[in-house]
């Protein structure tokens, strides 16, 4: 058979054989119905296809008959196939979060591989020189997707943990930078202040205009305090869902309490975002309505966090104390922002 000829067979067959693994992956939509499989044997099957990845990545990089690589192509295939049905039956009791997370491994692997094998084909009837580098890589991405796949979430309380660390993550950077804002420096002389500009004249970060008034900086400080105080939040969240289901029966605990630590990471969610625009608000100039805005709507999901939270069995005392410090700094903080916006009015 002619390489062209070659090439065009295996590019039909490996059409075919995506267009099989399309099929099986909407199974993957919802989470299976019957009798969970641990995901330890998705793992194990993981490992064969890094296996058979490193066999496809050797035999597609020489010259080899194309019975020999049809062959190969489909015992891939195959052994894909079987790992996306465990994939499933794994995803039996599985929250939103959870389910995400495994869907998300798995197509992974999936796409690395399809990606493998058309890369393959598209260079079995060429002899160029990039083949020979870019098949092995391919390969190796292959090997990645499933080691990845071993850190995988197990659980429902583990993934919803990993996302609230995620957002508690982001939400810290948020406060790193809110802590660098810095009052205005009074200075009589003219144009920008000493430590705007460069030695050679030119102006650096110093004229940006980031410098607050004392009263936009007391805002600044408060809001800093709100952000501080939701991190600290986040973290005895953290801390309750990571000892939640050490007081229980895991499997019990994990379909009684699923749905409550779901409306959790939501409320976290949401109030992630929120932080993220306060942090926003407090550069100059100042938007004082919209401050007011984030601050209410984060009071209403701290009462939403806290009404979840009693759903659950045990009193975590440290994340209510938390959510408490937190309630008491976002009213401190629309207090500033009403007397900012009354003074403001005496000045006008």
């Amino acid at each position: 058979m002619a390489k062209r000829e070659k090439k065009e067979h295996l590019a039909r067959v490996l059409d075919s054989h995506i267009h099989n693994i399309e099929e099986t992956l909407q199974m993957l939509e919802r989470p299976a119905v019957s009798q969970k499989v641990d995901w330890s044997e998705v793992t194990k099957v993981g490992d064969e296809i890094s296996k058979q990845a490193t066999v496809a990545g050797m035999l597609w990089n020489g010259e080899h008959d194309v019975k020999n690589l049809e062959s190969n192509m489909g015992v891939y295939i195959n052994l894909l196939q079987g790992f996306l049905l465990l994939c499933h039956s794994s995803s039996a009791g599985a929250g939103p979060t959870l389910h995400a997370c495994m869907v998300a491994s798995a197509r992974n692997i999936v796409d690395r591989s399809l990606k493998l094998f058309k890369e393959a084909v598209s260079f079995c009837d060429s002899d160029n020189a990039n083949k020979r580098q870019t098949i092995p890589q391919l390969s190796g991405s292959v090997w990645e997707a499933c080691d990845a796949l071993k850190k995988t979430p197990t659980t429902n309380c583990i993934a919803i943990g990993r996302a609230i660390t995620q957002l508690a993550v982001s939400m810290k950077d948020v406060l790193r930078e809110m802590k660098e804002l810095k009052p205005t420096q009074n200075d009589s002389s003219d144009g920008p202040p000493t430590d705007a500009t460069d030695e050679d004249g030119s102006f650096s970060e110093g004229d940006l205009g980031d410098d607050l008034s004392t009263e936009e900086m007391e805002i600044a400080q408060l809001a800093t305090d709100v952000v501080t105080n939701a991190l600290t939040a986040f973290k005895e969240i953290i801390r309750f869902i990571t000892g939640l289901l050490r007081k229980s029966n895991r499997d019990s605990a994990e379909k009684e309490y699923v749905d409550s630590l779901e409306r959790i990471l939501s409320h976290c969610q949401e109030m992630g975002s929120e932080v993220n625009d306060l942090g926003a608000c407090v550069y100059p100039p100042q938007e004082i309505s919209q401050m007011k805005l984030i601050t209410k709507k984060i009071d209403g999901l701290v009462d939403n966090i806290h009404e979840a939270v009693e759903t659950l069995n045990g009193s975590p005392e440290d994340l209510y104390g938390a959510l408490t410090v937190l309630k008491n700094s976002l009213i401190k903080l629309l207090c500033a922002l009403g007397v900012y916006v009354y003074m403001q009015t005496l000045i006008t």
